[in-house]
């Protein structure tokens, strides 16, 4: 899983629409500060929980599953905050339920072969083991010397 930085910065200036499998509501949740990341990037990210379905976040309602996403929200990419056993059901769910989907996007620690295996087969690019919030702040000049961004330091969390 060694990606190029051509090819992973061509899916992140590509990709305008997340859905983000695993959302959580809770602002100190990694799936909540790389969905809002990702927002205020420009891009519309709808997130996917069961359990915060119809709920509002970052200006979306939060779908139950994939397959209760509307076909015309363009979903391009889909992030998957689940674990690694979670995975096979997903993508074969993206698969089924998402027309304009290209890409499937695991997170950090998130690795599932066969699964990758399913959606490269039906044509559609994955990543795994990878975030997309830290790529794109690697790849687009938002992390300096030591992996800090040159804004405003503080030791508050």
């Amino acid at each position: 899983m060694d990606y190029t930085d051509e090819h992973l910065s061509r899916i992140l200036k590509t990709t305008k629409v997340v859905a983000c499998v695993g959302v959580s509501t809770n602002p100190v949740r990694p799936s909540y500060y790389v969905a809002r990341y990702l927002t205020l990037k420009g891009y519309t990210v709808i997130g996917v929980n069961p359990g915060h379905a119809g709920k509002m976040l970052f200006g979306q309602t939060i779908a139950a599953s994939l397959s209760d996403i509307p076909k015309d929200a363009g979903i391009d990419m889909v992030d998957i905050f689940r674990r690694p056993d979670a995975v096979p059901a997903i993508v074969e769910e993206a698969l089924e339920s998402l027309p304009r989907l290209r890409t499937i996007w695991m997170q950090i620690g998130v690795i599932h072969t066969e699964a990758a295996a399913q959606a490269e087969a039906a044509g559609k690019i994955v990543i795994q083991d990878r975030c997309p919030k830290i790529e794109y702040q690697r790849l687009f000049g938002e992390l300096r010397m030591g992996g800090f961004n040159t804004g405003v330091i503080s030791s508050k969390l």
